[in-house]
């Protein structure tokens, strides 16, 4: 009986280790006040899930989805002009 084994070498393709491009930091950077306001989201609910849920608490979460509402409709009115390394 062979053993088969696959030599990493044969098996990973010679990729490249650049990292991310300019234009694809540009568009995350772009993002970033969207990504904050979802991760703050995030925060809130799962600091409320282990809580009794109270009118702070609905107040914070109401907060934190108006954040990431804004953060939208500003990443939306941003994108409707040309952006350089962004695609539209």
């Amino acid at each position: 009986m062979e053993i088969i084994a696959a030599l990493q070498s044969a098996v990973m393709a010679d990729l490249p280790d650049e990292g991310p491009s300019d234009a694809e930091l540009d568009a995350i950077e772009i993002e970033m006040p969207l990504i904050l306001a979802e991760v703050e989201l995030l925060d809130v609910q799962i600091s409320v899930m282990d809580r009794p849920f109270t009118d702070l608490s609905a107040r914070r979460i109401r907060r934190a989805r108006r954040r990431v509402l804004s953060a939208r409709r500003d990443l939306t009115n941003l994108a409707t002009f040309e952006v350089p390394g962004v695609a539209a």
